[in-house]
């Protein structure tokens, strides 16, 4: 029996792509809203904007771990790496979702299932 593979619409792509980046201005709310609104509608959708959902709550918690670690001052250098690392994978993150193909975030905590 063949499965049948559904690729993603060029409307599909952008907003995977949106969700992605818009990421690294808002934080989760983006990807969350998009989660919520299209998971049941399109699976392609669905799963970008719950890769990237995981991938920012990951980042927010890391956010809090490094504010706790300024005292000591490595938090600065933490949130300057969580910072870079946000930029870096959101965009390649992105890439992947323009060209219809699935992305996985390293290190991230898979929260939302």
């Amino acid at each position: 029996m063949n499965d049948l593979i559904t690729v993603p619409s060029s409307d599909e792509k952008n907003i995977a792509v949106i969700t992605h980046l818009a990421g690294t201005l808002f934080s989760l709310f983006p990807a969350l809203i998009v989660w919520l609104l299209k998971k049941d509608e399109s699976p392609f959708i669905g799963e970008h904007a719950r890769e990237a959902l995981n991938f920012q709550i990951t980042l927010l918690i890391g956010y809090v771990i490094s504010s706790i670690l300024m005292y000591v001052l490595i938090g600065f250098l933490l949130a300057g790496i969580l910072w870079l690392a946000n930029i870096v994978l959101c965009v390649l993150a992105a890439i992947a979702a323009s060209k219809g193909e699935e992305y996985r975030y390293p290190f991230t905590l898979r929260l939302i299932n």
